[in-house]
């Protein structure tokens, strides 16, 4: 019978990118590299500004997989071929390799020994290396490996093999691969299979012709192909805002101390030559200018040759996309493009004159409702083993100057905190140092460079409370808006640089689930202010605690405090850093630690007594 897999277009890049390994319907495959792609059927996703930010010429989203009509057939999608290599039948347990001319259009691979042709399933592992390779098990060299070198050239039949299950043991051992070679019966379970065992890199990814194959020398590590370090993408994502007045990237202290350096009017006297460009990125990105800068203009004035020359910054890893979206959520006026539609709103409190509204309307800001907006995700490439690995590109031919990228729609909130009270919040010296704590874990941490880029320069008290209060909003939102905690996202903006505050829940989804208007209901005056209070109410207790609220350091890292999967935690791709960097404390309080919104909880506590106590008989 024949049948049909699909991947969704949104999926393309995250989670079944470039180099991903995933299953469906019983078969395995690898997601090729963009190079592949049919170059006629990509659509363009526009969006200057990451384009910009990723030094590419722009993105191309995979070509859709079906048509409108259902009974039309499938448009060619993004390309994926079969892995591992290495299948076997349930029924006969002989192994076979599998090759791109065995395929059969429609149909899943059969044993070619079985008579009734039974459907054969892919191997469990596979092996991969820190240079971002992947490839199949030497399955041969495997069952030989407990063999002498003399005992294995003996064996000159490298594919009759056998994957054997036995009933006297369980787990890994009771799995062995064995040679089916006449006169060889070499075999060995699969008891220490995880690890490493000194074999020897492939050099290449599975869609890679063996021309492309390169020496590498890096540790051969055998994991489960579903594995999690076995596929770390490496997304970018951008909302698609409109141009604000004043440009992204002005800095009007910057502005003032550029113009007080005192070669500010020998750079003027070379501001018209083809320098002039080099330098505006190099002071863009901070590379280090002011020394070239310094050395170029003496030789300017000396008629000496330069001893250092400018040279063009290559695009950062991990770009700060921040900046502009703060202005344009900040405008005294929200600007408004058919893909990005603010509007003000209140928490309706404004009458109010009792606790704990009253401090609730004083711990929040200005709220805003996006009733739509539009994300740009593109894929650059990805690592293997660790995410500070080496990193793939999602072109590893690196002939192609574009990027995949889907672009998604939806709806969203965004709130401020109040800027006093936020301000005297964080010079409190218990806060100073709890953060500081988190900060020397975060510099111990492999994934620095990454979560310092969401940070900025040094981890601030306000990106973990506004970190850990988009968090806990998402999880009290998926109780009352409708969207499942995996249909919501955040977008945490707390630089301390950039005088950022806030924070944007927000949907985007591949379909029509990101745009149903749950969301921008909940965030209506009065309903958003009953949700923030029972989400303060919630927060003050974890099933988990005391032992959540007061441990010193759990989580990936260590990085988080009083946050647990019970309280705090989302799905991945809800989290901009991976679950890390989270304290529950600095939003409702703890054991000598004051909460941004510990009055709030007190105040609430205190009036659900006293509602209670007039209830008595």
């Amino acid at each position: 019978m024949s049948r049909t897999l699909r991947v969704r277009q949104s999926q393309t890049v995250l989670p079944f990118g470039v180099g991903a390994v995933f299953d469906i319907q019983g078969e395995s495959f690898v997601a090729t590299d963009i190079g592949d792609w049919p170059q006629r059927a990509k659509q363009r996703v526009e969006s200057p500004r990451l384009a910009t930010r990723l030094g590419v010429t722009g993105f191309y989203a995979a070509p859709p997989t079906a048509n409108d009509r259902y009974d039309a057939p499938d448009t060619p999608g993004a390309p994926y071929i079969r892995f591992p290599a290495w299948l076997f039948c349930g029924a006969c347990r002989r192994m076979k390799r599998w090759r791109i001319a065995d395929e059969k259009p429609g149909q899943p691979p059969r044993c070619p020994s079985c008579s009734t042709g039974p459907t054969l399933a892919p191997m469990r592992f596979v092996q991969i290396c820190s240079a971002g390779h992947l490839g199949d098990i030497d399955w041969w060299f495997w069952a030989h490996s407990r063999r002498d070198a003399t005992e294995r050239r003996e064996c000159g039949e490298r594919e009759k093999l056998r994957f054997l299950v036995s009933e006297r043991a369980s787990g890994l051992e009771a799995l062995s691969v064995a040679c089916a070679a006449k006169g060889c019966g070499a075999s060995r379970d699969l008891l220490d299979i995880l690890g490493t065992h000194g074999m020897r890199c492939s050099g290449r990814n599975p869609w890679q012709r063996a021309n492309e194959t390169v020496e590498c020398l890096k540790p051969v590590q055998i994991a489960q192909r579903t594995a999690g370090n076995l596929y770390y993408p490496v997304v970018h994502s951008a909302l698609d805002i409109p141009e604000t007045e004043t440009p992204a990237h002005h800095d009007e202290k910057t502005a003032i101390r550029v113009r007080e350096h005192d070669l500010w009017v020998s750079l003027c006297k070379v501001a018209a030559t083809p320098r002039a460009e080099v330098f505006r990125e190099m002071i863009k990105d901070d590379t280090g200018a002011d020394d070239v800068l310094l050395d170029l203009l003496l030789a300017e004035e000396t008629g000496q040759p330069a001893t250092q020359t400018p040279q063009a910054a290559a695009p950062p890893a991990h770009p700060d996309l921040s900046r502009e979206e703060w202005e344009a959520f900040m405008a005294p006026v929200p600007p408004a493009t058919r893909d990005f539609a603010l509007r003000e709103s209140t928490l309706g409190l404004a009458q109010e004159t009792e606790e704990p509204w009253v401090g609730l309307r004083r711990g929040i800001g200005r709220i805003l409702l996006a009733d739509r907006l539009r994300e740009v995700r593109a894929l650059s490439g990805f690592t293997r083993v660790s995410p500070d690995a080496t990193v793939v590109p999602a072109d590893t031919a690196r002939r192609l100057k574009w990027l995949p990228a889907v672009e998604v729609f939806g709806e969203g909130i965004f709130l401020t905190l109040d800027k006093d009270t936020l301000g005297n919040w964080e010079a409190d010296d218990r806060v100073i140092r709890r953060v500081a704590g988190m900060r020397a874990d975060l510099d111990r941490a492999f994934q620095k460079d990454r979560l310092q880029a969401l940070t900025g320069a040094e981890l601030a008290p306000r990106f973990v409370l506004l970190h850990t209060l988009a968090h806990l909003l998402i999880r009290q939102l998926s109780f009352e808006s409708g969207y499942t905690t995996a249909s919501l996202r955040e977008r945490i903006y707390a630089r301390p640089e950039q005088d950022q505050y806030g924070i944007l829940v927000y949907t985007a989804a591949g379909d029509a689930e990101g745009t149903l208007g749950g969301l921008v209901r909940q965030g209506e005056p009065a309903r958003l202010a009953e949700t923030l209070l029972r989400m303060t109410e919630a927060a003050a207790w974890c099933s988990a605690d005391p032992l959540c609220a007061e441990h010193a350091g759990q989580g990936f890292g260590n990085l988080n405090r009083a946050a647990c999967h019970a309280c705090a935690l989302l799905p991945e791709t809800s989290c901009e850093s991976g679950n890390t960097l989270l304290d529950r404390a600095l939003v409702v309080g703890g054991e000598q630690m004051p909460g941004y919104f510990e009055p709030i909880v007190t105040a609430a506590r205190a009036a659900a007594a006293a509602t209670l106590e007039q209830a008595a008989p």
